[in-house]
C-alpha cells in the first residue's frame, strides 16, 4: 500500500466561508452561490482572486469563466455529497506535487430554489432506471430508508434511537443564529411527525435549502502568513463503491468506510477514534452519522442506537458531533460534505460562538456521496 502519511500536515486551510446567508435564496443561481462562497473564502485569507492558480469544483470550467480565472491546476470529481472532501484530499496531493500553490475549492447548489440547475438525466438506461426504479425506488427517502431497515432488523436498532440523532443534532442548531431549524424537539416530536419512508419521519430527514461554501488551500510553510488560524490536513481516505443502494455488500454496515476511508485516514493521522475531539458526520437521515459511528470504530457494530440514545453527541455530552446542526437542522443543498468541513474548520479556529467546543485539536469529517455509494473522510488538526 502507498505511504500516504507524507502527505500528513503537508498543507492547510487558511481561508473558509459559506454564502451570506443559506436557507431559501430564490434570488441566487447556483453559479452565483458557487462565486459568493468563493470570493468571501478567498478574501477570509486575505488573498485577491487572481492568487487562485488552482481550483477544485464539482463544476469547474463554469467557475473559472464566471470568475475570469485560469487555474493551472483543476479537479472536477463529482460523486455526491463527500465530492468537497475528496477536493481537500486531491489539492494536498497537487500543492505537494507542485502543480499548484493556491487552491480554491467551492460548493454552491440552488437544491431548494433549482435556479440555474440542470435537470435530473438517466431514466431508464441507467443502472437504476433499470435495477431499482421499477421496483418503487424514487429519491433518497426510499433509498436511504432500506439499509436502516436491515440495522434495525439485525441489532434491535428502534425508531426512538433514530429520532434521539434528530433530538441531539437540534440542540446544537439552537445555538447556532445560522440554522434553519432553530426550535428545540423531543423524540415524541419526531416519532409524531409525519411518516415519509419508514422508519423516516419527516424529522428524520435533512432540510431541502440553497447555499454554498468555499475552501482556499496552501502548502504547511505557508500556513502562518494568512489572517487566520490555519487547519491544517492530517489525514483523508476516498473510496467509491457501488451505485445503487441496492447493491450494498452488507446493508448493517457502512462498507466503503470501514475497508477504505476510516482506516486510510487515520493511518495517514496516525491517530485513532480516540483522539478525536469533535466530529462532524453527515445527516442526511438520522441513521447515516449512526453507521459513521460504528464503521470508523467509535462504537461497535449495533451500539450506535443506544449511544445516541444516551445523548452522548448533545451539547454537554463527550463527543460533541455536527454541532453546526447538521442537515437536519442547520441546511442541506443536496450535496452537505462543504458545509460539514466549514463547521470544522470554525471550530479549530475557534470561531463557532455560543457552540464552541473548549480545548478543541481535532475534528474528524466523514461523508457519503449518493446513497452510501462513495465515500470520505478528512481528519483535520490546528497545531
Amino acid at each position: 500500500m502507498a505511504d500516504s502519511t507524507a502527505l500528513r500536515h503537508k498543507t492547510a486551510i487558511v481561508g473558509a466561508a459559506e454564502t451570506n446567508t443559506v436557507g431559501v435564496l430564490p434570488d441566487y443561481s447556483q453559479l452565483q452561490l458557487h462565486a459568493e462562497s468563493a470570493f468571501n473564502a478567498v478574501a477570509d485569507a486575505g488573498l485577491k482572486m487572481s492568487d487562485i492558480d488552482g481550483v477544485a469544483s464539482v463544476a469547474p470550467a463554469q467557475l473559472t469563466e464566471y470568475l475570469g480565472i485560469m487555474p493551472r491546476w483543476v479537479d472536477g470529481t463529482s460523486v455526491g455529497g463527500c465530492s468537497f472532501l475528496i477536493h481537500v484530499g486531491h489539492a494536498a496531493a497537487a500543492i505537494a506535487a507542485g502543480y499548484a500553490d493556491t487552491v480554491l475549492i467551492t460548493h454552491g447548489e440552488s437544491g431548494r430554489s433549482r435556479v440555474g440547475v440542470g435537470g435530473f438525466g438517466g431514466g431508464a438506461s441507467t443502472i437504476g432506471g433499470q435495477f431499482e426504479a421499477p421496483f418503487g425506488v424514487a429519491g433518497p427517502p426510499t433509498m436511504f430508508s432500506v439499509p436502516i431497515v436491515h440495522h434495525m432488523k439485525k441489532f434491535g436498532t428502534t425508531e426512538e434511537q433514530l429520532a434521539a440523532v434528530s433530538v441531539a443534532t437540534r440542540a446544537w442548531a439552537v445555538k447556532n443564529p445560522r440554522a434553519m431549524m432553530r426550535d428545540p424537539i423531543t423524540v415524541d416530536d419526531v416519532l409524531s411527525s409525519r411518516i415519509i419512508a419508514w422508519p423516516m419521519h419527516l424529522l428524520n430527514c435533512c432540510l431541502v435549502t440553497d447555499g454554498g461554501g468555499a475552501l482556499v488551500m496552501v502548502s504547511e510553510e505557508r500556513a502562518r502568513d494568512f489572517p487566520k488560524k490555519p487547519v491544517y490536513l492530517l489525514g483523508r481516505g476516498e473510496n467509491t463503491a457501488h451505485q445503487g443502494i441496492s447493491s450494498m455488500r452488507d446493508m448493517s454496515v457502512w462498507s466503503g468506510a470501514a475497508e477504505v476511508t476510516g482506516p486510510e485516514a487515520f493511518r495517514m493521522a496516525g491517530l485513532g477514534p480516540k483522539d478525536m475531539d469533535h466530529a462532524m458526520f453527515y445527516d442526511a437521515f438520522s441513521h447515516t452519522p449512526m453507521y459513521a459511528l460504528e464503521a470508523l470504530g467509535f462504537v461497535g457494530p449495533g451500539e450506535s442506537g443506544p449511544y445516541m440514545a444516551e445523548m452522548h453527541t448533545a451539547p454537554g455530552g463527550d463527543f460533541p458531533m455536527n454541532t453546526n446542526g447538521g442537515g437536519l437542522s442547520y441546511t442541506h443543498t443536496g450535496m452537505y460534505g462543504m458545509f460539514a468541513i466549514q463547521e470544522a474548520v470554525a471550530q479549530l479556529r475557534g470561531e463557532s460562538g455560543e457552540r464552541q467546543i473548549d480545548g478543541i485539536e481535532t475534528s474528524i469529517v466523514h461523508a457519503p456521496g449518493g446513497m452510501f455509494s462513495a465515500t470520505a473522510t478528512l481528519i483535520l488538526g490546528n497545531q
